[in-house]
């Protein structure tokens, strides 16, 4: 297993796999944590999950640099992403207690109420593009309902997953709770397996979802799954462009557009398209790619390089079916797996600008000709994680975001993004469950009745 640097090229450090017996006896050695921890109380946890945020808080400059090294995201991202981490764990520190407070319930019973307890070892399939992050999202709720995690993280970020590790490590969790697995996805299976593994959960592509929820459907094991996304940003006519684009752009461009919920798609109203694509092509040509240390820099390498050619094929697949190319659109000479910020217009259905998802730097234009037939075009997706709508009437902006768009998170004037007080997750291709606020650290635990009489 390889660590990479996508900016350098060079090969950070290399890492032995665990075998299929080191994953078994790490099972059995979690599982006996758990019996341990599971029986501390809130207040313990709370003190544990307090450090790791201090601590998270306190080396966000080390852990920027990592993920900068193994993934090539921006120094101040990875920065802004480690203190994101940290909120999450006091979040959590904060309120897990107060989630899983025993409902009483009035019946026919002496006393009847319903509690939450932890069901054991969670397995977390996590991705490259927020290393810390969507690890973070799951282990905080996680481990702060009683239960404890096993990371098997993108083969791309060993350091980061083991850097993690270390993290619950310093922060006086006890040996075990959380544990990292240096193994590829050809194991994930056969951990799922594992009677010991109680549940799964994975962020990643759709046919990494598919693959996982079938084997743990095999098993009968809970799964949360946080897919591919094509969110669609609805540009209505009465909607400000001046104020609409810079939010637009951020969106699109955070990670180099790596984000399953990055903007995806523009959809214009046609009375507003021109000058949308003025304003946009303006601001895309603006941004600078280099070195993701420097403060300059706006948009550094993507991950890796086979995922840069992947892009660079959709988008050319895309101009082959018609669509037309007003910016970018060609892989750069220079060193690093950069693609430019590419803006592609007059996008149809059928195309993969329209009906896959772009992870990079791509924005997609697709023309509409009123409110009714963007909204028709936006749930026109396999996709159904986020989406937004742009409109200087509030009221309507409100409507469409929760009674028309088939989205798990939909927004009003701003850009789609995860937020610990607020559930996060999808519908239809996008995957099912939900992390974060009380929903999130209710997905793995036990909710039982308890009826006395």
């Amino acid at each position: 297993m390889k660590s990479i640097n996508p900016f350098t090229e060079k090969t950070i450090k290399e890492y032995k796999e665990h075998t299929s017996e080191e994953v078994k006896i790490q099972i059995e050695k979690s599982h006996q944590s758990f019996l341990d921890w599971k029986k501390t109380d809130f207040e313990e946890r709370t003190w544990l999950m307090t450090k790791a945020a201090q601590i998270l808080r306190n080396k966000s400059e080390e852990y920027a640099e990592l993920m900068m090294n193994e993934m090539g995201k921006l120094f101040r991202s990875g920065k802004a992403e480690a203190e994101k981490c940290a909120w999450v764990c006091d979040y959590y520190a904060k309120n897990s207690k107060k989630f899983l407070e025993p409902e009483i319930v009035e019946t026919d019973a002496t006393e009847s109420f319903v509690t939450f307890q932890p069901f054991g070892i969670v397995l977390a399939v996590m991705p490259w593009n927020f290393p810390f992050w969507q690890v973070f999202r799951f282990a905080a709720p996680a481990l702060m309902a009683g239960n404890v995690g096993i990371l098997k993280h993108a083969s791309n970020v060993p350091g980061c997953a083991l850097a993690i590790e270390d993290i619950f490590r310093q922060a006086g969790f006890p040996e075990n709770v959380f544990k990292t697995l240096l193994i590829g996805s050809n194991k994930v299976n056969e951990i799922i397996e594992n009677t010991l593994i109680k549940a799964v959960t994975l962020t990643g592509s759709t046919s990494a979802g598919k693959s996982v929820a079938k084997k743990s459907g095999e098993m009968l094991k809970k799964t949360v799954l946080e897919l591919g996304g094509s969110d669609p940003y609805i540009i209505l006519e009465d909607a400000d462009l001046e104020k609409v684009v810079p939010i637009c752009v951020t969106s699109k461009l955070i990670n180099a557009g790596q984000s399953c919920i990055a903007a995806k798609r523009f959809i214009v109203v046609e009375k507003v398209k021109e000058r949308f694509e003025e304003l946009l092509v303006k601001q895309m040509s603006a941004q600078k790619m280099g070195d993701p240390k420097n403060k300059e820099t706006t948009i550094g390498p993507l991950s890796r390089y086979d995922l840069r050619d992947e892009l660079h094929e959709q988008v050319q697949r895309s101009i082959e079916k018609g669509a037309d190319c007003i910016l970018g659109g060609k892989i750069p000479d220079d060193k690093g797996a950069f693609y430019p910020p590419t803006v592609l217009t007059n996008v149809q259905k059928g195309t993969p600008a329209y009906n896959e998802e772009l992870f990079g730097p791509v924005a997609v234009i697709i023309s509409a000709g009123d409110e009714e037939d963007a909204i028709r075009i936006a749930n026109d997706s396999k996709f159904g994680l986020g989406a937004a709508v742009f409109t200087s009437d509030e009221e309507k902006g409100k409507r469409i975001a929760e009674k028309e768009l088939e989205a798990g998170c939909c927004f009003v004037n701003d850009f789609v993004r995860s937020d610990p007080r607020l559930p996060f997750g999808g519908i239809k291709e996008s995957g099912y469950g939900r992390e974060l606020s009380h929903y999130g650290i209710k997905e793995f635990v036990n909710i039982k009745t308890v009826y006395v009489k």
